[in-house]
Formats: structure tokens, C-alpha cells, sequence
């Protein structure tokens, strides 16, 4: 992919890795799905990280403007579906 994933200045290194890490785990369920357990544990390191509800939908913003991939579908996904599913976007990108 050639675009920069959104992240905070005031952020550490681990934490934009980690951030980092959940957006692949979004762009990977479009792709090819990702267990709902990963990204599950992902998605809770990025709450640690971004726990304001405003803060998140303006960054899941960001990264569809980037990317076009719609984060907030996935995670809905994710939260319905029992465990151990798959999670795969419906299609591969929005835009």
C-alpha cells in the first residue's frame, strides 16, 4: 500500500506500531479475513491507545481517506460475530 497511516505525534513508538498493527489487521480482512481473535486483541491495544470514542471515529476517518478501507464495518463485524470467526470485509475497498 503507498500511504501513511494516521497516528499521533504524542504517541510513543510501540504505540504507533501497535496502532499500525490493528490497521493491518483491518486492511487484512478485506483482503483475505482475519480471525476475530486477533483482531479483537488488537482492536482492545488500540483502545488502550485511543480511548475517546471522537478521537477514534476522527483516525478511522483518516484512514479511509488514505486507504478506503471503512474500519468502523469491520469492528461492527467483529463485535456481532461469535468467536472464533472469520472477519472479511465485504468488499475490498470502498472508494
Amino acid at each position: 500500500m503507498e500511504y501513511s497511516y494516521p497516528f499521533s505525534t504524542d504517541w510513543s513508538t510501540e504505540e504507533i506500531v501497535d496502532v499500525i498493527a490493528f490497521f493491518q489487521a483491518i486492511e487484512k480482512a478485506y483482503e483475505t479475513g482475519v480471525q476475530r481473535e486477533d483482531l479483537m486483541s488488537k482492536y482492545r491495544r488500540f483502545k488502550e491507545i485511543v480511548p475517546a470514542m471522537a478521537e477514534e471515529k476522527t483516525i478511522f476517518r483518516e484512514f479511509e481517506e488514505v486507504s478506503g478501507y471503512v474500519s468502523y464495518s469491520i469492528i461492527k463485524q467483529m463485535k456481532d460475530a461469535p468467536a472464533g470467526s472469520k472477519i472479511k470485509g465485504e468488499s475490498r475497498k470502498r472508494k
